[in-house]
């Protein structure tokens, strides 16, 4: 990380094709993402509650998802997303923006992401109305992703100013 916190990985190709190919990979979770939502219900509250409390009008009558599933998921998901978002958000400390943009996308990015798979045990097990907040929570968190992965992208592909000299020189705040 001392390339990135330096400012040295402006002059480090290797490090920028690294840190690239990272990226591509994030594109393509964030696509998957939307691949799997679509595949398990739609945008509609309705769908996200029917998908969690099951559905006992479609053709085969779907039951609700059990405590073992919703479990199984969060035990995965909090972790890997948690690696995720903490990866993202420390290299977007590096790029030359300002402080509040930082801290917003990295509270957003952090919240949202807690808050998806938190309301999945609210939707189950204390009420339908929850699905608004998981359709929120799921929406922003790959609003908040997809603006992460271009800004970084962005300080990839152009590299010039970095957010340590930036700092020295009083631009960033």
């Amino acid at each position: 990380m001392r390339f990135v916190v330096t400012g040295e990985w402006n002059r480090n190709a290797l490090l920028r094709v690294i840190l690239l190919l990272f990226l591509v990979y994030v594109a393509l979770f964030w696509i998957t993402d939307w691949v799997l939502w679509f595949q398990k219900m739609n945008l509609s509250p309705e769908s996200i509650s029917a998908y969690y409390l099951g559905d006992s009008t479609s053709e085969f009558g779907r039951p609700p998802r059990p405590l073992g599933a919703i479990a199984e998921v969060s035990h995965f998901h909090l972790f890997a997303m948690g690696m995720l978002v903490m990866t993202l958000t420390h290299l977007l400390l590096f790029l030359p923006i300002s402080i509040p943009w930082k801290v917003g996308l990295v509270c957003t990015t952090f919240f949202s992401a807690l808050l998806n798979e938190g309301s999945i045990w609210l939707i189950r097990y204390l009420h339908p109305g929850f699905a608004w907040v998981k359709l929120g929570a799921f929406l922003l968190l790959q609003l908040a992703l997809l603006g992460i992965l271009i800004a970084l992208v962005v300080g990839v592909a152009r590299p010039g100013r970095n957010a340590y000299t930036d700092s020295q020189a009083g631009r960033l705040g």
